[in-house]
C-alpha cells in the first residue's frame, strides 16, 4: 500500500513534458503545472504563432502568460526530494546496461518499448503515445525495441543504409536506390530524422 501511495505522489509531481520531478515549478492559467524551464521551451517554440497552448489540455493564451514560481508548489516538491519519495518511478522503468533507450526522454532516459522503422527512433511508453493517437503516425511501422542505427548493413549489397526511401518507409543502400528504388522519393537518413523529430516534437509537447 505504501508503495501506491508513493507511485501517486510522483505521477502528482512529475512535469508532464520532461517527465521528472518538478523543478521550478510554475502553474499556468489553466492550472496545470510545469517546470519553468520545460514549459519556456515549449512556448519559445509557439512565438511565431502568438498563441500559446497547454501541452496537456490544449486552452490557448494570448498573449504569453507571464510565468511566476509557485512557491507552495515548489515546497511540496521539496518535501518529496527530503523524504525520499522522488524515486517512485520504478528503477526497471530506466534504461540500465544493454537496454535501448528512449531518444526522446531528457535527463535519465527510460526504457524503450518499441522502435519505429518510419522515425528511425525508439521510444518508451509515455513518447510512443503519438504513433497510437495521432493519425499522422497511423501507417509507421512499430517493432520491439532495437537499436536503431544508422550503419546498419544492407543485405543485398553489403554497404551502409544511408538513405531512406519515403516511398516504401524503409532504409536503403545507395545500390537499392539506383535499382529496386529508381525514381522513388529518397532522402538521406539523417534528413529524415531530422524532419520526423522535428514533427514529433510538436505531438509530443501536447501530451
Amino acid at each position: 500500500m505504501a508503495e501506491a501511495s508513493v507511485l501517486l505522489d510522483q505521477n502528482q509531481f512529475s512535469c508532464p513534458i520532461c517527465l521528472d520531478l518538478l523543478q521550478d515549478p510554475v502553474t499556468i492559467p489553466c492550472r496545470h503545472s510545469y517546470c519553468m524551464s520545460c514549459i519556456k521551451s515549449c512556448w519559445d517554440q509557439e512565438d511565431h504563432l502568438e498563441v500559446y497552448s497547454c501541452p496537456q489540455c490544449r486552452q490557448t493564451f494570448t498573449p504569453r502568460p507571464v510565468l511566476g514560481r509557485n512557491t507552495i508548489l515548489a515546497e511540496v516538491v521539496e518535501n518529496l526530494k527530503q523524504t525520499g519519495l522522488q524515486a517512485a518511478t520504478p528503477a526497471d522503468h530506466y534504461a540500465g546496461p544493454g537496454d535501448v533507450e528512449c531518444d526522446f526522454c531528457t535527463g535519465r532516459k527510460h526504457k524503450a518499448v518499441k522502435s519505429c522503422l518510419v522515425c528511425l527512433a525508439s521510444y518508451c511508453e509515455t513518447h510512443l503515445q503519438p504513433h497510437y493517437e495521432s493519425p499522422v503516425f497511423k501507417k509507421h511501422k512499430l517493432t520491439d525495441a532495437t537499436g536503431l542505427r544508422q550503419d546498419k548493413i544492407c543485405s543485398h549489397h553489403d554497404r551502409p543504409l544511408e538513405v531512406y526511401c519515403r516511398t516504401d518507409q524503409q532504409c536503403v543502400c545507395l545500390l537499392c536506390m539506383m535499382d529496386k528504388h529508381r525514381g522513388h522519393d529518397t532522402v538521406s537518413v539523417a534528413a529524415q530524422k531530422a524532419e520526423i523529430r522535428v514533427r514529433l516534437e510538436t505531438f509530443i509537447n501536447y501530451l
